[in-house]
């Protein structure tokens, strides 16, 4: 067993672990914060369709909104939390996510869309204060080859978030109204609540102390160079940004989609409900993923997961009636490791140059912006439709296979 040679444990060594095990709680409750803000905008789609009367395309401007804070502001937020640090990054980012919340009572009272979309970029202006903290924090607090792991279980936390939101949101947001006020009204209670838990928290981080982490800039260090300089970031913000779009495109029509009398003819409300089981394989997923990851190497993880994805969406597209609703709820699932695997992959070896390269790759849901957009104007071209929408989400898949495949690899700088 060898344990005369076994080094002992230091007592610094095991307060360094249990504050990793604090910080780590703490940095899942952002996760929560941000997942249940996402998968609440599943919602809101089909009710702001209804209650402004709008097409596909005008509809999906709710996410392209939302997603496009993440490109105008992903580098912003990395140069604020450079010079404020991790901690004053986390409170401001908590801050403007429970302003961007309280936006939405002037705007139900109001009934202004415009003013939606104002509270949703603000909300994910905050949501993006989070993400260029959270991913690389949490990514490189511990051991860097379980970081694929750690990110994959603070995803599933992501995910949990995004499997109740919607069941809560469902009930209090969409159904049948007695007024036009009424209908826009039912939006301020969930948003008050998220408004309010996301204050809280803001309360919180700012009085806790989190552990800093050695190798890393966390705020007031230069770093020189063009990060892009690194082949793996670069295909890796590619891959995230097209993972991001049809992760967000595919839950976006859920609800239209299982309306459709070739799916299941459902109700808004009634199909709302099967949208946890798309958000829920994304939770199931990414526990069982931070497991397997232990033992299997993220790239490869990554590849059968890109496999299985782009089978169950190519079936969803060439079938009709519940196994084509069941096949493109189950995407969820292998969806689930992907942006965690992608994310540690893009930013293995960058050492002080990790929040420079989160700052970027936290542009990448700008693909939830754009690709929703697009399915949404192919979707409103009565020659291609709704069904045959779903073929722009299923090329992205494609590019996800080979980064996992090839893209990851050669570390090179370019000159």
């Amino acid at each position: 067993m060898h344990i005369s040679t076994t080094r002992p444990v230091k007592e610094d060594e095991i307060v360094s672990k249990k504050n990793y095990k604090m910080a780590f709680a703490l940095m899942s409750s952002l996760f929560f914060i941000w997942g249940a803000i996402v998968s609440l905008n599943d919602i809101l789609i089909p009710h702001l369709k209804s209650l402004f009367n709008m097409n596909y395309t005008e509809t999906m401007l709710i996410q392209f909104c939302y997603f496009g804070a993440y490109f105008t502001m992903a580098v912003p937020a990395s140069m604020i939390i450079g010079k404020i640090g991790y901690k004053n990054g986390i409170v401001l980012g908590l801050s403007t996510v429970s302003i961007g919340c309280l936006i939405f009572l002037p705007a139900a009272y109001l009934i202004s869309y415009g003013i939606f979309l104002f509270g949703l970029f603000v909300m994910a202006t905050g949501n993006v204060f989070l993400q260029v903290v959270g991913n690389p924090y949490v990514s490189i607090l511990g051991a860097p080859e379980t970081a694929s792991s750690r990110l994959n279980l603070a995803q599933g936390i992501n995910s949990l978030a995004t499997t109740v939101a919607p069941l809560i949101g469902a009930y209090l947001i969409l159904g049948n109204f007695n007024s036009n006020a009424a209908h826009a009204a039912s939006v301020q209670g969930p948003y008050i609540g998220l408004a309010l838990a996301a204050f809280l928290l803001a309360i919180t981080f700012a009085f806790i102390k989190l552990p800093s982490i050695s190798g890393h800039s966390s705020k007031g260090e230069k770093t020189k160079g063009s990060v892009l300089r690194y082949r793996q970031l670069r295909l890796g913000v590619i891959a995230l940004t097209l993972y991001v779009g049809a992760e967000v495109s595919i839950g976006s029509f859920i609800v239209s989609y299982l309306g459709e009398p070739y799916i299941a003819g459902l109700s808004a409300q009634a199909a709302a409900k099967y949208i946890p089981f798309y958000w829920g394989g994304l939770m199931i997923g990414r526990f069982v993923g931070s497991a397997i990851l232990q033992k299997v190497q993220a790239q490869k993880v990554l590849v059968w997961a890109s496999v299985a994805a782009f089978t169950l969406l190519a079936l969803t597209i060439i079938t009709k009636g519940t196994f084509s609703m069941w096949t493109m709820l189950l995407v969820g699932l292998f969806n689930s490791i992907m942006w965690s695997n992608i994310f540690a992959l893009s930013i293995d070896g960058l050492g002080s140059m990790t929040i420079k390269a989160s700052g970027i790759l936290v542009m990448a849901p700008v693909g939830g912006a754009i690709l929703p957009l697009l399915q949404g104007v192919l979707a409103d071209i009565g020659i291609i439709g709704l069904k045959y929408s779903y073929l722009l989400p299923l090329f992205c898949y494609l590019f996800i296979m080979y980064y996992g495949i090839d893209g990851y690899k050669n570390k090179r700088i370019l000159q």
